[in-house]
């Protein structure tokens, strides 16, 4: 095992047995290289990986701690592998994603309050109104983000917006039937409110399933080039392919 390696596990074992607790400062560094048995720049490029991996965090003047182990922080990594994948790897992610959501809507209709309601009505009325594509975009991931915090699980939360960051990149309402889909957007979004607010668990997990499982099919159906300029590494489905998987799903639109 290399010396970087080993400098890394040795500082990753510390934090997991509570040696090294969130939010810590490091000890000095010679005496961590003494306890690990590594040179000081192998322990320094062990701590710019775990850096780089949010287990750590370097504060200007003041030195290296343990970072606040959040699950949104453990999943930076993550997030930059999947803000740059191709439509293929993307549409592998809904089937993560489907159950994923449809949980998160489940918690939300146990657990939401009439203030998570309000606000998901209000962020729905702004994004039904907006002619703007980039706007529509934003609210809809607020939309999406405040169903999903309203489940009360930050790691579930966390990792639902990391999957759902890069869809954001491909747009189906250029499609010929935009203004269906734009439609079919807003009547999914308007499913899953009603099932919050009348804290139905599994109308809620039923409608972000079908939800999420429309926008598969168009995305699959249209194949859009990204915003970043790549190419998709999928082929249209025809008109009347079904969903992989499943039966045909009724016209109208995704919704994100």
């Amino acid at each position: 095992m290399a010396a970087t390696d080993e400098a890394a596990n040795g500082l990753r074992a510390m934090i997991a047995k509570g040696e090294l607790a969130p939010g810590q400062q490091l000890p000095a560094e010679p005496e961590l290289c003494a306890r690990l048995g590594v040179s000081r720049g192998s322990l320094r490029e062990a701590v710019r990986s775990l850096a780089a991996l949010g287990m750590l965090e370097s504060r200007h003047g003041a030195g290296t701690f343990v970072s606040a182990l959040r699950p949104g922080q453990m999943l930076a990594g993550f997030a930059a592998t999947v803000d740059v994948l191709p439509l293929d790897g993307l549409l592998e992610l809904f089937d993560v994603r489907r159950p994923l959501e449809a949980q998160a809507a489940a918690l939300a209709a146990a657990r939401a309050d009439e203030r998570v309601v309000a606000r998901l009505r209000e962020v729905q009325k702004r994004l039904a109104r907006s002619e703007d594509e980039a706007e529509r975009h934003a609210l809809d991931r607020e939309f999406h983000s405040t169903l999903c915090e309203a489940s009360g699980n930050e790691a579930l939360a966390a990792l639902a917006d990391v999957l759902r960051a890069r869809g954001s990149h491909y747009s189906i309402y250029g499609a010929p039937e935009a203004d269906t889909i734009r439609l079919a957007s807003d009547l999914g979004h308007e499913a899953l409110i009603n099932a919050v607010a009348a804290r139905d668990p599994a109308a809620a997990a039923a409608a972000a399933t079908a939800h999420l499982s429309q926008t598969e099919v168009w995305l699959r159906r249209y194949a859009p080039l990204p915003d970043d300029g790549a190419l998709p590494d999928v082929a249209p489905l025809p008109d009347d392919a079904p969903p992989p998987g499943g039966d045909p799903l009724p016209d109208g639109g995704p919704a994100r």
